[in-house]
């Protein structure tokens, strides 16, 4: 962002950062263990096949699960997942990779070996599979508070896509960052501008207003009571409008329910903005040298997503 700011939201990357390994190997889903087997050959160069002992914990319709180890405390597993046949129609795994890394960073997964041609191979993570009886337990409620699961984040982002666009709000060029330090203001020449574009592009015109709303809060220390009451929120968007208006050419101020449209349109993306920023912030936790906590702010921007999604989604515009 702006030089003046000292914890800048922009994604490092970096050419030596480590990838994925990936494997020309294919795993008969119907035979799993020949497979699985020249998958550890690779992985485990160090290992006496003679001595794999192997462990099938899922056999269903969708993938299939086999552990290899060598220690009978299963320490040392390594877990190959065969995909299901054709379960790429629906499940984009390119997507799952780059999530599976994402949570990794942030010590949410365990760890990603390699993919191979129909599935993955990945870490062994002791503990217990949690059932109903579990998650109410407080101690275990209070850790999976934190970050939403990855089955969490799939939902809310499939429910977003069909969510969000029945507000119809136009498709505007946005600055998709107005956070505080890229506003400069000129007080001598009574005008502001806005700096540091690399996240500028086509978006809905309400969630460059929504993001800006946000950044009320702050960066460093967000503090969500700032977030613009009904009325400051009001007074800016009737100000936007007309503005807008005047661009156009056209006379006359905004009205009442034109304004108080955009005002609805504009808290149901404050969500999107949310929701975008808390994945970023758990890619920067991976990949950023900046000094700053990310895994905290992404934390604090999954919070506020879900804190303020049952109150925005209760608002209708008038009829």
């Amino acid at each position: 962002m702006g030089e003046q700011q000292c914890h800048s939201r922009s994604l490092h990357s970096h050419s030596d950062s480590p990838t994925v390994r990936s494997l020309s190997i294919s795993v008969d889903e119907q035979n799993v263990i020949p497979g699985a087997l020249s998958l550890i050959r690779e992985l485990r160069p160090d290992w006496d096949l003679r001595h794999v002992q192997t462990k099938l914990f899922t056999d269903g319709i969708t993938n299939k699960l086999l552990a290899c180890y060598l220690d009978t405390s299963m320490k040392d597993a390594v877990l190959v997942r065969v995909y299901g046949k054709r379960t790429e129609l629906f499940v984009d795994r390119k997507d799952e990779v780059t999530s599976f890394e994402m949570l990794r960073a942030h010590g949410c997964a365990p760890e990603l070996y390699c993919t191979f041609q129909n599935g993955l191979c990945y870490e062994f993570m002791r503990g217990l599979a949690l059932g109903p009886e579990h998650v109410c337990q407080p101690h275990i409620l209070r850790r999976l508070a934190e970050i939403p699961s990855l089955k969490v984040l799939e939902q809310e982002l499939n429910w977003l896509q069909k969510y969000l666009p029945t507000f119809e709000s136009p498709i505007v060029l946005c600055h998709n960052d107005l956070l505080c330090k890229n506003v400069i203001y000129n007080e001598e020449e009574g005008h502001v501008r806005f700096i540091d574009y690399e996240y500028a592009g086509y978006n809905y015109q309400a969630y460059d207003i929504a993001n800006h709303f946000n950044e009320f809060a702050g960066v460093s220390e967000p503090d969500y009571r700032l977030f613009p009451d009904r009325e400051t929120q009001l007074e800016w968007l009737r100000h936007y409008l007309g503005a807008s208006r005047r661009l156009k050419g056209e006379e006359g101020e905004a009205q009442d329910k034109e304004v108080d449209d955009l005002c609805i349109q504009v808290n149901q993306f404050v969500l999107a903005s949310h929701y975008f920023w808390g994945l970023w912030a758990l890619i920067q936790h991976r990949y950023s040298d900046i000094d700053f906590n990310f895994a905290q702010y992404a934390m604090l921007r999954f919070k506020q997503y879900f804190h303020v999604k049952p109150q925005v989604t209760a608002l209708q515009p008038a009829k």
